[in-house]
């Protein structure tokens, strides 16, 4: 059984306060201040610092909750595989970017469920940073992104190589050229990701990279779903910056057009990410073999 001062832990960082996180555990108040008191006892350490009413983790405290996070998973991950051995089932949870989401990603791990019956697949669409945290806290098995986690025993697999670029209208002039200038750019209005995204953040840098800003730019409306995006590009309500690999579907059935920026080259990597000790092998190799098979359709 998981140490229970743990779960009181984690239970009083949800809830930021300890009478709340009392109520969740159905323990009372002056309990829940026991478990936090043996818990900094037996570290040595001070875990929250309390001013003005309010809970923050010191340091120390960060760590130790890092690492309960991390417990946690496994301890429920253990149960799981206990409860899927006995049903010859393999569960996986899979995490992926919201670009992910909106390119073939989804797609290949839907044909992979589908080919292989006693697998289940669990998708969860997050932050880049988010995943990055989940997978560390053994929360995901495989996380699909685009970029790579250095952190020690992360295993990294090259999936695909994708760049960002000019989406626009049909109906835009920009859509008869051959590819676009950041002049070209700077005229029209833009949509872009949230600043916390991937491919926002990507494109900011290169932009720095050449002296400018994104500020000079008319940034017009900002949204995380890239659906959306898209179909306010095909309603020619503005243009935008976007991953190839997300505009797949549409390129093909011809809704959009896809222009590349002239001197300005933003190649990313898709990795798949997960731990040294993920028993998995076949399914590694199936996903990239299906996302491969799949990427030829779209050509």
């Amino acid at each position: 059984m998981l140490d229970a001062k743990l779960d009181t832990l984690l239970a009083v960082c949800e809830k930021n306060n300890f009478t709340r996180a009392a109520e969740a555990l159905n323990l009372t108040q002056p309990a829940v201040s026991h478990h936090i008191s043996l818990l900094e006892d037996e570290l040595g350490v001070k875990i929250f610092n309390r001013s003005k009413g309010e809970l923050k983790l010191t340091a120390e405290g960060e760590i130790v909750v890092k690492y309960a996070k991390r417990i946690s998973a496994l301890y429920d991950k253990m149960l799981e595989q206990i409860s899927d051995s006995e049903k010859r089932l393999t569960r996986i949870r899979v995490g992926i970017t919201h670009t992910a989401e909106s390119n073939i990603i989804a797609e290949v791990l839907a044909k992979y469920g589908k080919e292989n019956s006693g697998v289940s697949i669990t998708i969860i669409t997050d932050t880049i940073n988010n995943l990055y945290d989940r997978l560390s806290n053994y929360e995901l098995d495989l996380a699909i992104v685009e970029g790579r986690l250095n952190e020690p025993g992360i295993n990294t697999l090259l999936l695909d190589t994708d760049y960002l670029a000019c989406v626009v209208s049909n109906n835009n002039p920009l859509a008869k050229k051959s590819m676009v200038t950041i002049s070209d750019i700077k005229k029209e209005t833009l949509i872009l990701r949230l600043p916390s995204s991937g491919t926002r953040n990507l494109f900011a840098s290169h932009l720095e990279s050449i002296n400018e800003s994104i500020d000079d730019f008319n940034v017009a409306i900002e949204v995380d779903n890239i659906a959306t995006i898209k179909d306010l590009i095909r309603k020619d309500m503005g243009i935008s910056i976007l991953a190839r690999s997300a505009c797949l579907d549409e390129l093909r059935k011809g809704k959009i057009t896809v222009l590349p920026i002239e001197n300005f080259s933003m190649v990313r990597e898709t990795n798949i990410l997960y731990h040294r000790d993920f028993a998995h092998d076949d399914v590694l190799q199936s996903i990239t073999k299906i996302y491969k098979e799949t990427a030829k359709m779209y050509g």
